[in-house]
């Protein structure tokens, strides 16, 4: 959305800085993306002045050439070859003296340079629109009015003043801010509260135009789907002089993007722009019956919009209708036959709201994006509707010499009413984390037009209706700290909070646990769209698959109109595509969700898919050529699921899969967790895979839901002190169990007694009192071994150093 500076400033005299409003926009939401400097003819007309044809002659040499000399405010009139078909003696021109460079586009600038033409010297340049930036028309030079003076610089004449453009980035719920107005708005707001008094923005008066006697009109309006349709207003003016529009509104409309057409259209697009609010101007004598009819027409319909392309209508698609055809895709785009031309005299001015998922749903289907479309499917202000009728007809009577023909007319429907929200001043400060009073707040609320009643600080808020995104009191808050300021927030110098560890793994952990236990197994890694084509599912699982399928309301694609059911569809995608790319040994996993429509409503859960498919080995001269099977999937499986700290309640029993064969169901108690099996002979046929190809699936999430399932996530969640001492005990004995080094039965065992060689060194290590390890060395030389006891005894305390535990090291020797 872009923004005029000079433009915003009609609706509010400030007298900020470009870069100081800016600022100001973006902290009140409105983000300033980046600022642009404007000029209306690119170069700034240096050197370029109005002027007075003197005489015309034809050029000797040329037969389309005219020597011209132009009194240009020099003391020397110019001798100017200039090749225009309309230029004559007497008339006021723009002249482009020695010097000037022009931008016709920014790609091509032209300098004027003095030279010959054929012989002649030519000194300047005679200007059309085109070759001053200025317009498109290159029919003939412009002809200024009679009593222009010559050697006024053109930029002064043409009251051409550069601006400031602001790109703003609009997030889809601020469709306040659609239009100039709500910009001002918003400045105006953040004003106010800064110096302390009211500041407002204000629109221009409209006349309320009361239908005359002279002027009953003869158009009237239908309302067939008011589901669509929600409020619709309209007005006939008569008598419209369609022509090109004057300069300022020219220049309004080109400083943001949008090129002129002619008065009528432009007007509409300048009360867009102004207020948000789309109008559509139709020619009132191809209007058959005199009858303007919302509806809807019947499927595959022919309609040719206003860029010259047929389309076919959808029966779910809102028209604007006569009585004999549709006019006008509703708030999307306008029919061919029935836009404003140069010799319309009579036009219906229409102003709407309608259902905004509708157009959008419209707008997709027809790969259409227009200015209207953008406005209307993020929902208009139903308040402005009859204001930005009134406004555009003002502008064309006075603009268009046009006249009133008819009563403003206005059929309401269904327009969303203003929501009620009870707030209070200690949850707003409570929530923004600031020291607001209880004057502050409601002079912001009331700047930005919210309705406003209660005392002590505790408020019935109703929402102006250009808000239909505030319905919460936490949306109350924001609107206030935003024109509050979000950098008037006070940061506390200490911030304290608390720290909560989850009985379950969170799935962060056991996402990071398994898919590291797979990768270190020579898996890749895979991540795949959550949409799919639901075909290809149905073809394999028939009419059960079917049924759990969630299809998407507007989809993309044909290939990407449901949710997936299971992951175990995009590994099998992902399969088939690498198979067709000569990539023959796969090892994939994939960690994402899986969606169905079940008999509780609508679920998902977080899934684990592996495949398996080509060599067991990696090719090479002295690895055997030998396939995977399921026994290696099992072992893969089985790693993941001893990190999970649950393959010891694991069983595999026979299953069945729509997907796949030879299945085995994978349970962990006596739920069903997942399967595995070989991809099926359905599934190969549907996905286009011609090799063996190992999959296994099971659900992470009913995992973590399970009651009786362990508490630890091997290597990645922390365990208790003690659960780290036995599993330390195990690892130093395996038997669970070790006799003392130091009783006669061990002694005995050994089998030798002497001092020196042979003897054994052992060292305990107590820890919490009550636990302790012992340290061998080796058979050999006492001194060595007792040194080499002494190294494996500080490796071990600085172990337990880290763990948070205090070591008493005692050694001894048998």
């Amino acid at each position: 959305m872009k923004i005029s500076f000079n433009w915003l400033k009609t609706y509010l005299s400030t007298d900020l800085s470009a870069t100081e409003v800016a600022a100001i926009l973006t902290d009140t939401g409105l983000e300033v993306e980046k600022t642009e400097h404007y000029d209306p003819a690119g170069g700034g007309l240096d050197n370029v002045v109005t002027g007075h044809v003197l005489t015309v002659a034809p050029h000797p040499d040329a037969d389309r050439l005219q020597l011209t000399t132009v009194n240009a405010g020099t003391p020397e009139p110019l001798h100017i070859v200039c090749g225009a078909p309309n230029v004559e003696a007497g008339q006021k021109v723009i002249v482009a003296k020695v010097g000037a460079v022009l931008l016709p586009d920014s790609d091509s600038p032209l300098k004027i340079k003095k030279s010959k033409i054929r012989g002649q010297i030519s000194e300047g340049m005679i200007c059309a629109e085109d070759e001053l930036g200025i317009g498109t028309s290159h029919e003939g030079i412009m002809v200024l009015p009679a009593d222009t003076p010559p050697g006024i610089p053109a930029a002064e004449h043409l009251k051409f003043e550069s601006d400031d453009i602001f790109e703003v980035g609009l997030t889809p719920n601020r469709t306040d801010g659609f239009g100039h107005f709500g910009a001002a708005r918003d400045l105006a707001a953040r004003l106010s509260h800064t110096h302390g008094k009211v500041i407002r923005a204000a629109l221009p008066g409209v006349p309320d135009f009361v239908e005359s006697k002279d002027s009953p009109g003869s158009i009237s309006i239908e309302i067939l789907d008011p589901e669509g349709c929600e409020r619709y207003a309209g007005m006939e003016l008569a008598d419209v002089v369609v022509g090109p529009s004057p300069e300022w509104l020219q220049q309004r409309l080109r400083s943001v993007g949008l090129s002129p057409i002619n008065n009528v259209v432009d007007i509409t697009n300048f009360v867009m722009l102004e207020t948000g609010q789309p109008l559509h101007a139709f020619d009132a004598e191809r209007i058959a019956g005199q009858t303007v009819r919302i509806g809807m027409l019947a499927e595959g319909t022919k309609f040719t919009t206003l860029d010259g392309t047929e389309r076919e209508l959808s029966s779910e698609d809102l028209m604007i209708c006569d009585a004999e055809k549709g006019m006008c895709i509703a708030g999307v785009f306008g029919g061919i036959d029935s836009g404003v031309s140069a010799s319309t005299k009579r036009i219906f001015l229409e102003s709407a709201r309608f259902n905004p998922v509708r157009v959008r749903k419209t707008a997709k289907r027809h790969g259409l994006n227009t200015d209207a479309s953008f406005r209307f499917e993020r929902g208009v202000d139903p308040t402005e509707t009859l204001y930005a009728l009134r406004r555009a007809a003002a502008l064309i009577i006075e603009i268009c010499n046009a006249r009133q023909a008819g009563p403003v007319l206005d059929e309401v429907r269904n327009i969303p009413q203003p929501v009620e929200i009870e707030f209070s001043l200690g949850y707003c400060n409570a929530l923004c984390g600031t020291q607001m009073t209880a004057k502050e707040v409601e002079a912001i609320l009331a700047s930005l037009d919210f309705s406003v009643s209660g005392t002590d600080g505790n408020y019935s808020v109703t929402a102006p209706t250009y808000r239909v995104d505030v319905t919460r009191p936490a949306d109350v808050a924001e609107e206030v700290l935003r024109i509050y300021g979000f950098n008037a927030v006070p940061v506390p110098e200490r911030m304290s909070f608390s720290v909560s560890l989850p009985e379950k793994p969170v799935r962060g952990d056991v996402i990071d646990a398994v898919a590291n236990t797979l990768a270190g197994r020579g898996f890749s890694e895979m991540m795949s769209n959550g949409l799919t084509r639901s075909d290809r599912l149905v073809k394999v699982g028939g009419e059960a698959a079917e049924k759990e399928l969630i299809p998407m309301l507007n989809p993309l694609s044909r290939e990407l109109d449901v949710l997936r059911p299971h992951v175990l569809n995009s590994v099998l995608e992902a399969v088939a595509y690498n198979l067709n790319r000569q990539a023959e040994r796969l090892m994939l996993f994939e960690i994402g969700t899986a969606y169905r429509n079940g008999a509780k409503g609508y679920d998902e859960d977080l899934r684990l898919c592996l495949a398996l498919c080509g060599s067991r080995f990696s090719e090479n001269w002295n690895n055997p050529d030998t396939a995977f099977d399921i026994t290696d999937l099992r072992g893969h499986l089985t790693a993941a699921l001893q990190v999970m700290g649950v393959e010891s309640r694991i069983t595999f029993e026979p299953g069945a899969h729509a997907f796949l064969d030879g299945v085995l169901d994978i349970k962990l108690g006596e739920r069903t967790i997942g399967h595995m099996g070989a991809a099926g002979k359905k599934s190969q046929k549907a996905y286009g895979i011609k090799k063996p190809v190992w999959v296994a699936e099971i659900n992470l999430d009913a995992w973590r839901k399970t009651p009786s399932r362990s508490g630890s996530l091997r290597r990645v969640r922390g365990q208790e002190p003690a659960r780290r001492q036995k599993e330390l005990r195990r690892s130093l004995h395996p038997s669970g169990s070790q006799p003392h080094p130091g009783r006669q039965g061990d002694r005995q065992a050994n089998g030798r007694d002497s001092e020196g060689a042979g003897r054994r060194v052992w060292s305990r290590v107590k820890v919490a009192q009550n636990s302790d390890f012992l340290l061998f060395s080796r058979k050999g030389d006492l001194k060595q071994n007792r040194k080499q006891n002494e190294r494996l005894v500080v490796v071990l305390r600085s172990i337990l150093d880290k763990a948070g535990h205090q070591a008493v090291l005692s050694t001894h020797r048998n």
